[in-house]
């Protein structure tokens, strides 16, 4: 098999791949091509909105296949969806779609037929019986004057849905549009990066949702064409989603919806339409190549559908929304094919990602991460001071799709039960007399910068411990339940290629705290090497074993030491790495000042000034 992130080397690679993805899920259509549902298990909101997702997040990837061919040779593919289209918004039809006004997500889906609509206005609308056209519009209407779009990425779902409306001359309100917009620019965060609503949500809907859908509105008739922020944004965005992606491809795992793979590949595809000035046309595409090339050899081995997991089946890792087709938002990746032949993205010269070229330690301030990543493995890992999908000050259940010290290209979370109730891996935890783990959400971020080539973070916490609630609607946060205060937890990291320090404070500690635990990286076996060696302060190692607890094969482990409560700073050496060997180091605080000697031999001297109290 040739390198995964090879696998999409030319434009025919791409449309070969979409085409036999939406050949699979084909298969799977309704008599009159208006429902879509793929095998499994029924969604969390029932098999009428799986089969109206099927259709929706296919004609996002027919669309593009349609306009990058200029409707030539796929006449069959119009006409099946506008088969379903016809089929869809028949009121007497069996299979008649969700309205919006019947379930919110038939909002969401809404938006994709809306942009599609205008993307292959010549070959499928313009060809429409008026009758068909006229439903449409009624389907679509009600988003006009719905008050109830989440304060979120959903803002653009109504956005889009009026763009078109006013482009046939249906209904739509110049006050809401402009207030969706307004709404999304609240969104801003520093260096280009977007949350997904008020709290601290970084996660790849930044790029495959927030970023994205502005160039895409932007190119629909009767938009106002690119605004300047948001091309800019956009830009500098992508200096750090480029140094995000693994090298063999891999997008990091953190977040919610992650079930949407290569979707983690919009962005980049978005910077070659908005023609952003800092990024080339050949460095967007080998990126977007990347990511989507590394579950194509692996959807193959699938039947070429897209299921609910990773590299495969795996239910777990969806939220409780999630329907056998929600996957197919991954047709955002795939966006690349919406570019003709004659596009001089084909013909420019790839360029390697970061990670390819050289070590990579970057800060990135909006979501409070260092990135760190090596070229010797192609491992790209992030150190999380700042992102937990809560606010600063506001405790709460972690999650651990946001909350973890660390996530990387390479592994998953502890997904189990475990994984939302007691935080065990990348995590620093105080333990009651239970063995219940405490939480971190809320903490306030201390520092996130690169000085002299080390990457030093830090955070602190107001500890606590949960009692949750029974599990209910899982949208990718912290589980709610009963708290109760554990201890404040100081956490400095200290980061050079796959190396970290990691230095600990109790200051003060909760009576029920009976000791002090810090968990390493999450793993389940191969070449992959998780290992913590304790610098300052004696303790006692273990290792947790998971099952059925990663979207990779095999049981997780995770590495653990426990102290006693110490009076003051421990020190571990936390490592993810693919050498057996121990790595050996020293480091020792004095007046202010933390002095380590890595297992390179080089010192490092680093100041601690903001985080002592």
């Amino acid at each position: 098999m040739p390198p995964l992130n090879a696998a999409l080397a030319t434009r025919a690679d791409w449309t070969g791949f979409a085409d036999r993805l939406l050949a699979a899920a084909h298969r799977h259509a309704s008599p009159g091509h208006a429902l879509i549902t793929p095998p499994g298990a029924e969604g969390g909101y029932g098999w009428r909105v799986d089969g109206l997702e099927g259709f929706a997040r296919t004609f996002l990837l027919a669309g593009f296949r349609l306009a990058g061919e200029r409707g030539q040779g796929l006449d069959e593919l119009a006409e099946r969806y506008a088969a379903g289209l016809a089929a869809g918004t028949d009121p007497t039809s069996p299979e008649r779609w969700v309205r919006l006004g019947e379930h919110a997500q038939a909002k969401v889906e809404a938006a994709s037929i809306a942009l599609i609509l205008d993307m292959t206005r010549p070959w499928i609308w313009d060809r429409l019986d008026g009758a068909v056209q006229e439903r449409i519009v009624d389907y679509l209407s009600p988003a006009v004057g719905d008050p109830t779009y989440p304060r979120i990425n959903w803002v653009w779902f109504r956005l889009v849905v009026q763009t078109f409306l006013r482009s046939v001359g249906g209904p739509f309100s110049t006050a809401e549009m402009e207030e969706d917009l307004a709404t999304h620019d609240t969104f801003r965060r520093a260096d280009g990066w977007l949350s997904d609503g008020s709290s601290r949500a970084f996660d790849h809907y930044t790029g495959w949702a927030l970023h994205l859908y502005p160039i895409l509105w932007s190119r629909m008739t009767g938009a106002p064409g690119p605004r300047k922020q948001d091309v800019a944004g956009l830009d500098r965005f992508l200096d750090d989603a480029l140094a995000l992606v693994g090298g063999d491809g891999s997008p990091l795992l953190q977040g919610r919806s992650l079930i949407y793979r290569f979707a983690a590949a919009a962005p980049f595809w978005a910077g070659v339409l908005a023609d952003v000035p800092s990024h080339s046309p050949g460095q967007l595409r080998h990126a977007a190549a990347s990511v989507a090339g590394h579950f194509a050899a692996r959807t193959a081995a699938q039947q070429d559908l897209l299921t609910l997991g990773w590299h495969g089946p795996w239910p777990r890792l969806a939220q409780s929304y999630s329907g056998p087709a929600s996957p197919y938002w991954a047709s955002k990746g795939l966006l690349g094919v919406a570019l003709p032949a004659d596009h001089p993205v084909w013909a420019a010269p790839a360029e390697p990602l970061p990670v390819e070229t050289g070590d990579v330690l970057r800060a990135v301030r909006a979501p409070g991460w260092l990135i760190a990543g090596t070229r010797a493995d192609g491992i790209v890992r992030v150190v999380n001071h700042g992102t937990d999908h809560g606010e600063e000050g506001v405790p709460g259940g972690d999650s651990p799709l946001y909350a973890r010290l660390g996530y990387s290209t390479a592994t998953a979370p502890v997904l189990d039960e475990s994984g939302w109730t007691d935080p065990a891996d990348q995590s620093v935890v105080l333990v009651d007399v239970a063995g219940r783990h405490s939480h971190r959400t809320g903490m306030r971020t201390l520092a996130v910068r690169v000085e002299e080539g080390l990457g030093v973070a830090g955070s602190v916490a107001e500890a606590h411990w949960l009692d949750p609630d029974p599990p209910g609607r899982d949208h990718g946060e912290g589980r709610s339940g009963k708290l109760r205060p554990a201890g404040r937890i100081t956490v400095l990291s200290l980061v050079r290629g796959p190396w970290e320090i990691r230095l600990v404070r109790v200051r003060p500690v909760g009576p029920e705290a009976v000791r002090l635990r810090v968990g390493g990286w999450p793993v389940t076996g191969g070449e992959l090497v998780s290992r913590l060696t304790p610098i300052i302060g004696e303790g006692e190692a273990g290792t947790s074993r998971h099952e059925d607890a990663s979207p990779f094969a095999g049981p997780v482990e995770v590495p653990w030491i426990d102290f006693a409560v110490p009076d003051g700073w421990i020190a571990v050496l936390v490592e993810l790495t693919t050498q057996q060997a121990r790595a050996r180091c020293r480091a020792e605080i004095h007046q202010g000042r933390v002095r380590i000697v890595w297992p390179d031999a080089v010192l490092t001297h680093t100041r601690m000034e903001e985080i002592e109290e």
